[in-house]
């Protein structure tokens, strides 16, 4: 039976990967999480019945500290490492940075090491290790039409594609993206110099169910519940609001294990949902569902807080060459993501000194 190790497993993208692979292999499922405010505990594992399955064991672990020796007893022999532990949030970056570069890029240190001891200890056994990683990396991408507006000003005639392709080059505007970036530049190195079979994948905007409610799509379900004000991160004037491919986190884990078994090694590859759709629209999608009225505001984030980005793009034309189409669409993702929401309504409400829930289901 073949083994998989994911990392941040029981954070909010790592918790539907452990989902997909219970549901649709046979493989035996290990988590190394440090249980950040991130993570809510196991709670998520519970809520999917994770313990309840034999195949899945669980470890704690401060990757960037190494993997200790008495947890790679434990763990034996694995085919496959899917390295998702990071943290995510802009804000929390810009305002504590160092916590960012000790898990985003010490933390893959200690997956690469990891990795590296896999080889040592158990030969060809380890097929693929996949670094997760971000298009916040390559910067903002401007929209196509705004080509002529731009061109006098930006040298960088990548941004006016509106899309970036994997290998384009990186411009990360806030701590977030750098250390993203560090992390991806040292699997690379370690795949060219310790022939780690590395590769590497860019996502956008992941949703789907537990997400934590500091995220968007979450905390504009939370208010538009409640009667409150929605921001929207918008441009200057406020004409146009941000824009972002959002995908539900199963298309991405479907794409994920498309790419263990059909993908190459030292390579890199965007996943990219369907359809391009502003925070403004999905605010209001997400209020048209609720049944509830959008009260909101335009913001200009990026001109109050450097580090935020107005739109991001990527080009997903390799995945499709290749033969991967999202499973699940975005309409239906989000009706299901937020009628999920509304009956498992303690999601909603967190506490950030213990993520547990504020209020009773």
């Amino acid at each position: 039976m073949e083994k998989v190790l994911i990392t941040g497993g029981c954070g909010f993208i790592g918790h539907h990967f452990v989902e997909h692979f219970l549901k649709n292999t046979q493989w035996k499922i290990i988590v190394l999480d440090k249980l950040t405010y991130a993570a809510s505990g196991f709670d998520r594992l519970r809520d999917i019945e994770a313990f309840s399955n034999e195949r899945v064991k669980v470890f704690t672990a401060d990757l960037s500290q190494g993997v200790e020796d008495g947890i790679k007893t434990e763990i034996g022999p694995v085919d496959y490492i899917m390295h998702l532990a990071a943290e995510t949030h802009v804000d929390r970056s810009i305002e504590s940075p160092k916590e960012f570069v000790t898990a985003n890029v010490m933390g893959s240190w200690g997956v690469l090491e990891f990795a590296r001891w896999q080889m040592a200890k158990y030969g060809g056994r380890l097929k693929a290790l996949q670094y997760f990683g971000t298009d916040e990396v390559f910067g903002p991408a401007y929209m196509p039409e705004d080509a002529s507006r731009w061109a006098c000003t930006i040298r960088d005639t990548l941004q006016l594609r509106g899309v970036y392709e994997e290998w384009d080059r990186y411009n990360s505007t806030n701590p977030y993206s750098a250390t993203k970036a560090g992390g991806e530049e040292l699997a690379l190195a370690y795949a060219n110099t310790y022939k780690v079979p590395l590769f590497v994948t860019h996502t956008m905007n992941c949703f789907g169910e537990r997400q934590h409610p500091e995220k968007y799509i979450p905390m504009v379900i939370r208010k538009v519940l409640q009667g409150e004000e929605v921001t929207v991160h918008g441009n200057e004037d406020g004409s146009r609001s941000g824009s972002r491919f959002y995908i539900h986190c199963r298309n991405v884990a479907s794409a994920s294990h498309f790419l263990l078994e059909r993908g190459k090694r030292r390579e890199k590859y965007n996943i990219v949902g369907e359809q391009e759709v502003s925070n403004l629209e999905l605010a209001r999608l997400i209020a048209d569902i609720l049944g509830k009225p959008l009260k909101y505001r335009m913001v200009d984030f990026h001109s109050s807080r450097p580090g935020h980005d107005l739109r991001y793009g990527l080009d997903g034309g390799k995945m499709e060459r290749l033969g991967w189409r999202p499973p699940m669409k975005f309409v239906s993702s989000l009706m299901s993501t937020v009628k999920w929401t509304l009956d498992h309504p303690r999601w909603l409400w967190w506490d950030d000194e213990g993520g547990k829930s504020r209020r009773d289901e």
